[in-house]
Formats: structure tokens, C-alpha cells, sequence
């Protein structure tokens, strides 16, 4: 089977699967858990009772199809194994009748985070690429185990945070993952076995967006956005450049990132000091609190600066690199 073959093949079969299960959500009144709305989020009622934890099916298929039509080794499958754990943890807590303690997950992302670094760098080394250069540098795998951990943590987080508008997460993945692959192939990095990956992902959740564009009909919860989090760090270090995730998912880090930084600084200080006092953070929640928008406005106005950022960033390093 030819490269581009398994690729078709694999997009093409995740899509389907990925349709009829969120169609159908089988098992979903016993295995799924409902909205229970999230406190001090703007809007967040409009979604009591909405199935969530439905990031479990379209994980479950990415998964498969990725393992099923990889030839990437042992590595691969490890780091899918993993995303799934991720996936499953966020399920656990969307089915639970009370929300997890953030401290617990705070711990569990940190033992996966840590795990997938380790494994990381044994099937695929410690090489990167700066976004504007051709050069490869290769890290100390100590100090390379220490930033991908910070680097997925930040990820996980970052990705679960943003998840508070329809159709919001998901398009900024797709973006993501697009932006990255675009990236990489200017610098000769996507072979078709790093780009299948990329592309079952996002056929998956342009399906799941059939389903979860405003108004909602379901939500990916936990279950999906953590999982997501998880592998978008991965990919970024699996095509040779983690530190652009830094440039290419500002869009999370902004929105979302925010949010946990601001909470962190607010606990350590027993809340002496507060940071960033008049912005709501998700900054999603102060343009619809704040500032009046509608849930498709914010979504248009994050997604719209997303994509502006990356065209930039991605003629940068076109320009960047016929210079150097």
C-alpha cells in the first residue's frame, strides 16, 4: 500500500467512524456523562445536560486509525497508547457526579506528561529545529525530558481551558495541526509517515465540528480536549519543532493559558497577588462577559486571530529561511 494510499485511507476510515459515533453515541445514556455547567464561566448554562465525555469515541477512532495504518514502530504506538490514558482520565471525570480536585489532575497529567517524554525520547531522540533555521540541535535528553514535560503539562491545560465555546478548541486544533505541518515541510521535515497522523486529526474533528458548532448538540469534555493537548505537544516534538508551539498556539496559550497562570500565581500567593485583575480569564468568557459577544463572535474573532498569526508566522519562515 502506497504512502498516499494509507493516508486517504486512514483519514477516510477515521471520518466515517468518527461520524457514525458521534451520530449515534452507542452505549452513550450508560457510558457518558451530561454538562453540569461550569462555574463563574459566562454561558456555561446553556450547556447543562448536553452528552459530554464524547472526546472518548473520536479519540478511540484517531487511535485506531493512526495504529492501524502507521509504519511508524513501536513509538508511535506507545505515544497513542498514552493519548488514549489521557483521554480516558478526562472521561473519568466527565462521568463523575463531582468534578475531579484539580491537584489529582494536576497530578496525572504530570506522571503522563512525564512518561510520554520518556518514551519520546527513546524511539525518536532529542533533535530539534529552530522555526527559522535548517540547523538541528540535540539536546541533553535530561533537559529534553524536563521541557517536554513542562511543554505537555502547559499543552493539556492549555487546550482544556480553551474548550468553553462551540466549535472553539477544535478549530484552533485544526489550525494547529495544519500550521505545524505546513511548518514542517518548508523545512523538509513531513515525510508522509509524520503527516498521517496530522491529517486523520483533522478530518476527525472537522467531523466532530458537524456536531459541536454553535448551538451544540454535544461536547468533547475532558475526554477530547486532554487527549488533544497531549498529542498536539507530541506533534510538534515528533516533527522536530517544539519550540514553535510557543509562536503556533499562542491562540491557546492566550485564551487558555492565561487562565491557569492566573490561578497558579493567585494560590501560590494564598491570593496576595493577583495578576491581570480586570481581564476574565478563559479570555473567551471576558469578550462574552465584558465586552458582549456572542458565542459565533468570539468564536470568528479568536479562530480569525489564530489564523492571521500563523499566516505570519508562516511567511517568517519562508522569508527567514531564503535568507539563512
Amino acid at each position: 500500500m502506497s504512502d498516499l494510499t494509507r493516508i486517504i485511507t486512514a483519514a477516510g476510515v477515521g471520518g466515517i467512524l468518527t461520524f457514525l459515533a458521534l451520530y449515534f453515541l452507542p452505549f452513550g445514556k450508560t457510558l457518558l456523562g451530561h454538562d453540569r455547567g461550569r462555574k463563574f464561566v459566562e454561558g456555561s448554562e446553556v450547556n447543562i445536560g448536553k452528552p459530554t465525555g464524547t472526546g472518548i469515541y473520536f479519540t478511540l477512532v484517531f487511535i485506531l486509525a493512526v495504529c492501524a495504518l502507521s509504519t511508524a514502530g513501536t513509538g508511535i504506538y506507545l505515544i497513542m497508547t498514552l493519548t488514549f490514558l489521557m483521554s480516558f482520565i478526562g472521561f473519568l471525570d466527565d462521568r463523575s457526579k463531582a468534578p475531579w480536585g484539580e491537584y489529582s489532575k494536576g497530578l496525572l497529567d504530570f506522571v503522563v506528561a512525564m512518561l510520554g517524554s520518556v518514551v519520546f525520547i527513546r524511539f525518536f531522540g532529542t533533535g530539534i529545529h529552530i522555526s527559522f533555521s535548517d540547523e538541528t540541535f540535540i539536546l541533553n535528553p535530561v533537559l529534553y525530558i524536563v521541557l517536554a514535560t513542562i511543554l505537555i503539562v502547559v499543552s493539556i491545560n492549555a487546550t482544556n481551558a480553551t474548550d468553553g465555546v462551540d466549535g472553539l478548541s477544535g478549530t484552533l486544533t485544526i489550525i494547529t495541526t495544519l500550521t505545524i505541518m505546513l511548518s514542517a515541510n518548508l523545512h523538509g521535515l513531513l515525510t508522509p509517515e509524520k503527516a498521517l497522523p496530522g491529517i486523520v486529526l483533522v478530518v476527525i474533528l472537522a467531523v466532530y465540528l458537524c456536531f459541536n458548532h454553535y448551538p451544540s448538540k454535544l461536547l468533547m469534555g475532558d475526554a477530547g480536549s486532554r487527549s488533544i493537548g497531549f498529542f498536539i505537544a507530541f506533534y510538534f516534538m515528533y516533527l522536530g519543532l517544539p519550540f514553535a508551539y510557543l509562536i503556533i498556539c499562542l491562540p491557546f496559550l492566550i485564551d487558555g493559558g492565561l487562565s491557569i497562570l492566573k490561578i497558579t500565581i493567585g494560590r501560590l500567593t494564598h491570593k496576595k497577588i493577583i495578576i491581570l485583575k480586570n481581564l476574565i480569564t478563559p479570555v473567551h468568557d471576558h469578550l462574552k462577559k465584558k465586552l458582549g459577544y456572542t458565542v459565533p463572535k468570539t468564536w470568528a474573532v479568536l479562530c480569525l486571530a489564530a489564523l492571521t498569526l500563523d499566516v505570519i508566522y508562516l511567511l517568517a519562515v519562508i522569508l527567514l529561511l531564503r535568507l539563512f
